[in-house]
């Protein structure tokens, strides 16, 4: 079937771990089209060259620079609604070029048709509020769960039981009826680094910087300072595959030689950075944290979150009390 996988482009962790999901669609025959836009798109294109790419706007959301996103969020509802409208009447006409069988749609609202099997993917059913707006918290997952019985199954990439990684966020409300846990989604498998070119450099802490404007920016100027003066060979990478030199690693950036920085680094190349470090610093994107469970490190991790990011705020707390 030519199926249909959609990431919302919202920092790169929805397009990574559909990254899975397109490689078992592969094996199993089918024949993935991809529809996002921004870097989540240009990540993919990378990943799978040969694969069509269609460009669908996302929610332009811009994060602001102090350490509250609320008002960033509330003045974005409206965009998010029109374009939860207008990417809908989109897919009709994408379903009726492309052939379409079946839709992924990855934390995209819209993207649900009444003809063919939909499949909504998302951790957060609930959204963590603010202490101040906490009270909508529960009206808030209702919502949610409105948009989420418009698609025929949603999919919770995490465990069911008490051993899990996303928390209240999947676990505290009853679940959709048509819900169901799928167990962690992860680009990352640990035979990767047995096809790796094994780099001459080992780093003890490995930065991943990541997240949408400006906070990323923000993020990578405060590890820049914090590492300044730092002995031990220190990575940055930067989260920026739209650059040429993508897998380039460029030169120290302090003067005792011990920080590097690239801009983005292929599969194999990158799991072999993460185990081989002794820490690793993050922000607590919860594909992050899937990524590094499935290679066995969230042991190394320090999780900073987006300040403000409600969602990332709780996870960071959730994890980093099980370290």
């Amino acid at each position: 079937m030519n199926i249909l996988v959609a990431p919302l482009n919202w920092g790169l962790g929805h397009a990574t771990r559909c990254i899975p999901i397109i490689r078992q669609l592969m094996a199993d025959g089918h024949t993935p089209i991809v529809a996002s836009d921004g870097q989540a798109l240009l990540l993919l294109q990378q990943e799978f060259p040969n694969l069509n790419f269609i460009e669908l706007p996302s929610y332009k959301i811009r994060y602001n620079r102090g350490k509250s996103q609320i008002t960033a969020i509330l003045r974005s509802l409206p965009t998010i609604v029109i374009a939860a409208i207008r990417e809908h009447r989109q897919l009709k006409k994408i379903i009726r070029q492309h052939h379409v069988r079946q839709v992924i749609s990855d934390n995209r609202f819209g993207l649900w048709n009444k003809n063919i099997h939909s499949i909504y993917i998302t951790h957060q059913l609930m959204v963590k509020m603010p202490p101040k707006l906490k009270f909508l918290e529960k009206t808030a997952w209702r919502v949610h769960r409105w948009v989420i019985h418009r698609y025929h199954e949603c999919h919770i990439p995490d465990f069911e039981g008490k051993e899990n990684l996303s928390g209240d966020l999947s676990h505290l409300y009853p679940l959709p009826k048509n819900a169901q846990f799928i167990g962690p989604l992860s680009r990352f498998k640990l035979s990767d680094v047995d096809a790796a070119v094994k780099p001459v450099k080992k780093y003890h802490t490995v930065a991943i910087i990541s997240g949408p404007e400006p906070q990323r920016s923000l993020f990578e100027q405060e590890l820049i300072e914090r590492f300044k003066d730092v002995q031990k060979p220190t990575l940055l990478i930067q989260g920026k595959p739209q650059q040429t030199n993508t897998y380039q690693i460029q030169r120290s950036i302090n003067g005792s030689g011990q920080i590097d920085q690239v801009p983005h680094l292929a599969s194999q190349t990158f799991v072999y950075y993460l185990l081989h470090a002794e820490k690793i610093i993050c922000r607590s994107g919860y594909s992050t944290i899937m990524d590094l469970y499935a290679l066995n490190c969230l042991h190394k991790a320090e999780f900073i979150p987006t300040p403000g990011q409600t969602e990332q705020e709780y996870l960071a707390e959730y994890h980093n009390t099980k370290i």
